[in-house]
């Protein structure tokens, strides 16, 4: 029974040799990926605290990246918004001074701050790459909140925006996180209480 295995095993192409063959490959990709994943070790996690707050004291949100296809996320969660209460003003440069869902469109964030709008949140629905200097202008603006989208990650611009004093949430969507934690939309504003 042994030599009839040991010969089934060779017509296969297994050998002894081929399991110790295996544990060096295994050994080093295991040794490859747990060394890239090292780096993300105190990596940036999401507050459910910080999540709650925003949602319920933001009022005005620049969505960057927004889109005027019905079929794109970023239009959805731009629709929901401002179903929901908030004041959310869409960024796109191709679309800079256009209507969109009745909201006019702007270039960048300087460029709402320059309109004289002030910005609680910024949604981001661009790039991980972008988001650096998409919270290098959220900071000059003043926001309050950066916020990237479902798969947008940048440990980058998360430590940037942390270090300038904004809350931060990544890799969410406030479409899903609104109704995830019962919010009913933006609380009033203080100046009206």
């Amino acid at each position: 029974a042994g030599q009839e295995a040991k010969s089934r095993n060779m017509r296969l192409g297994y050998s002894l040799w081929t399991p110790l063959l295996l544990i060096p490959f295994t050994s080093f990709s295991s040794l490859f990926f747990l060394s890239r994943n090292m780096s993300t070790a105190a990596a940036f996690t999401n507050n459910e605290e910080t999540i709650r707050k925003v949602l319920e004291t933001t009022q005005t949100i620049a969505l960057v990246g927004a889109s005027a296809k019905p079929e794109r996320p970023a239009h959805h969660v731009m629709e929901f918004l401002l179903e929901k209460g908030y004041n959310v003003i869409p960024v796109n440069p191709g679309m800079e001074g256009k209507d969109l869902l009745g909201q006019k469109v702007y270039a960048s964030l300087t460029s709402i701050k320059a309109d004289n709008h002030n910005v609680d949140m910024v949604d981001i629905f661009r790039n991980a790459a972008a988001c650096p200097g998409i919270v290098d202008e959220a900071i000059a603006i003043g926001a309050k909140t950066a916020w990237m989208q479902k798969g947008v990650i940048s440990e980058e611009a998360a430590t940037k925006a942390q270090e300038a004093g904004m809350d931060v949430v990544m890799d969410r969507c406030p479409k899903i996180e609104i109704p995830r934690l019962g919010i009913t939309g933006p609380s009033p504003p203080e100046s009206s209480l």
